[in-house]
């Protein structure tokens, strides 16, 4: 019953991201009329770059933070432990922490050169970044410490759309001042956005799945089974789904 309840969540939501972008060139084209003044057709276009992001973090932190993964060893014939154990838990460790890092440097980059014009931010250097990096790896092996990352890294996000609608309205060129700049192969800034959470989202999954429990004071991980992967479809689908809404949109 909650499978199916997620499921028929999941594809409102989506068909609703398909609409939203046509309904916003709508609004768009209105506020093209008023686009020196103040009206309600440019409170709405610009209110508007809100609806997204918000539908993005509402659905992550409802369905992609707190994971439930059936530990009943009878059903897991392959277990996972010593020497291999151990790599799957550092790489993803790692590339989570210096995911969660380098991408709360991005937003912090681009509200001082979008707002805070006489503070410049230095890129931290290697030495600063593994100590960032080592810091959030320890706070990510306990469970409260990782739901409240989760939910920085949402709020987060929803800063970033904001300044990149900013951007896209005010028609703001991004060169190499800024830091999001080096992710430019992508074309796109939204898409980057969506890229780099949706990489969050798929190696936070991995690691809730790594350490639930006494997973890792046991040190040792049971395969997942077929109805534990159901999640990360549901990150792939989504995720799809919102890169499909840029492009419209854009």
């Amino acid at each position: 019953m909650i499978i199916k309840n997620n499921s028929t969540r999941l594809i409102i939501t989506l068909s609703f991201l398909l609409i939203i972008p046509f309904v916003q060139k709508q609004w768009f084209n209105l506020y093209l009329f008023s686009i020196n003044n103040i009206s309600f057709y440019s409170i709405l276009y610009y209110l508007s770059g809100t609806i997204c992001p918000s539908l993005i973090c509402l659905n992550s932190l409802n369905n992609y933070t707190n994971y439930k993964f059936n530990k009943n060893k009878i059903y897991s014939k392959i277990i996972i432990k010593g020497k291999a154990l151990l790599f799957l838990v550092a790489i993803n460790l790692l590339f989570l922490s210096y995911l969660i890092a380098d991408y709360l440097y991005i937003n912090f980059d681009l509200v001082s050169n979008l707002f805070l014009q006489g503070i410049k931010l230095k890129q931290p250097d290697i030495s600063q970044l593994s100590f960032f990096m080592l810091l959030i790896a320890i706070l990510l092996i306990f469970k409260k410490s990782r739901l409240l990352f989760k939910k920085l890294i949402l709020v987060n996000f929803i800063l970033s759309s904001f300044c990149i609608w900013y951007i896209q309205i005010n028609n703001i060129n991004i060169d190499d001042q800024f830091h999001i700049y080096r992710y430019f192969g992508l074309n796109d800034i939204n898409i980057i956005n969506v890229f780099i959470l949706f990489a969050i989202e798929i190696s936070f999954f991995m690691w809730s799945f790594l350490s639930y429990k006494t997973n890792l004071s046991d040190w040792i991980v049971n395969i997942p089974q077929k109805r534990d992967m159901i999640p990360i479809l549901n990150i792939f689908i989504f995720y799809f789904f919102i890169i499909i809404y840029y492009s419209i949109l854009t």
